[in-house]
């Protein structure tokens, strides 16, 4: 019995060293429990968000007060203590009709958020309903040479907001495609980077609506007779114009600080001007020009709200002045969440594209 007993412990040993070799071997390390680490990575920004969410409710409470009593006071200075009474036992029944329009509170929020996904479930299917039973007359029409029939329904706050990421989009091509060129080329002259100095400085700073204004101006000239959507050119050239400052300086400013040292390279190795360019100097430059990207995105997510308000594109711009305007009890409420979707979409973009400048960029120690 004992002799069994310490074969298996011998076994047992046996096991435990060919472990150890195996775990040395291939470098296998045991995880280890940070506390520290789950502390500074989970703990403290959940209570962050407690905390704001805590905040935000005691203040929507308390502005509820603020303008609960004011109704009542004007009840009773206007009509007297009995609608006062009733003033006040309208407020505190929760009926719509009567309830303060202030900030709302974390719970409306969510309820408005949730009203808008179930909005948008009935839009949809309205759409797929409208294009099961247009399906046969547009092939017939399409067949015949005319335009199919489109539905003009109202769009819903998901349709919104993926036209705002379109236009958004189509901005930032275009502010890349005029940008990184013209950044390229003035940077590799300080001639006519002194040149044009003045021309960046002075259309850098202008205001969203006034390139706006402007880009209204030639678009609605130049497309009288075409039946594109205009709103949506409109849109998307002036967030481009607006955006597209931060990559054209950034991109000349990489190309003009390129080490002397691979541009001397580059003389010995006998590199022609587009080989220099696409071989040398891009690549030094990158770290600044996805800087300048990442500015340029902010920026034309920032300004497009405001452009495709005065534009009439039926994006967030437009959904938020509806809403404004509308007045309704749940308007505040849906403006809040536009607010957060705009905000969550904006970190979102940023972060995509610095995930891109760590792919392709040799600057591997990028940070937010």
């Amino acid at each position: 019995m004992k002799q069994s007993v310490t074969v298996s412990k011998t076994q047992e040993m046996k096991l435990a060293n060919a472990a150890k070799v195996v775990l040395s071997k291939f470098k296998i390390k045991t995880p280890k429990f940070e506390v520290k680490t789950i502390l500074k990575k989970v703990i403290v920004p959940l209570a962050s968000i407690l905390l704001f969410i805590g905040l935000w409710h005691m203040g929507a409470k308390a502005l509820f007060n603020v303008e609960a009593n004011f109704k009542i006071q004007k009840a009773l200075t206007d009509q007297g203590q009995e609608a006062a009474d009733a003033m006040a036992a309208c407020i505190a029944s929760g009926d719509i009709s009567c309830q303060p329009n202030t900030l709302p509170s974390p719970a409306q929020v969510w309820e408005s958020f949730n009203t808008l996904i179930a909005d948008h479930k009935v839009i949809s299917a309205d759409k797929l309903a409208f294009k099961e039973k247009t399906a046969a007359l547009n092939e017939k029409r399409i067949a015949e040479g005319k335009e199919p029939i489109t539905y003009t329904g109202r769009p819903s706050f998901v349709d919104q907001i993926f036209t705002s990421l379109k236009t958004v989009f189509a901005g930032f091509v275009l502010a890349f495609l005029i940008a990184v060129p013209i950044g390229i080329v003035i940077g590799l002259s300080e001639t006519l980077r002194n040149s044009f100095n003045w021309l960046i400085q002075v259309f850098k700073p202008v205001s969203p609506v006034v390139w706006l204004l402007l880009v209204f101006m030639i678009v609605k000239t130049m497309t009288k007779d075409s039946n594109s959507d205009s709103a949506f050119i409109i849109s998307f050239i002036s967030v481009g114009l607006c955006a597209m400052w931060a990559t054209l300086v950034n991109t000349a400013m990489g190309v003009s600080s390129v080490d002397k040292d691979y541009i001397n390279v580059a003389k010995v190795l006998k590199l022609g001007p587009l080989q220099k360019v696409f071989k040398v100097i891009l690549p030094s430059s990158l770290p600044l020009i996805f800087t300048g990207l990442r500015i340029t995105l902010s920026v034309a997510w920032m300004v497009l709200i405001a452009i495709e308000l005065l534009a009439q594109s039926p994006g967030l711009g437009s959904f938020v002045w509806e809403e404004f305007q509308n007045g309704a009890n749940d308007s505040n409420s849906k403006i809040i969440v536009a607010m957060f979707i705009i905000g969550i979409i904006g970190f979102l973009l940023d972060r995509i594209m610095l995930t891109i400048q760590n792919m392709v960029s040799f600057n591997k120690n990028a940070t937010a």
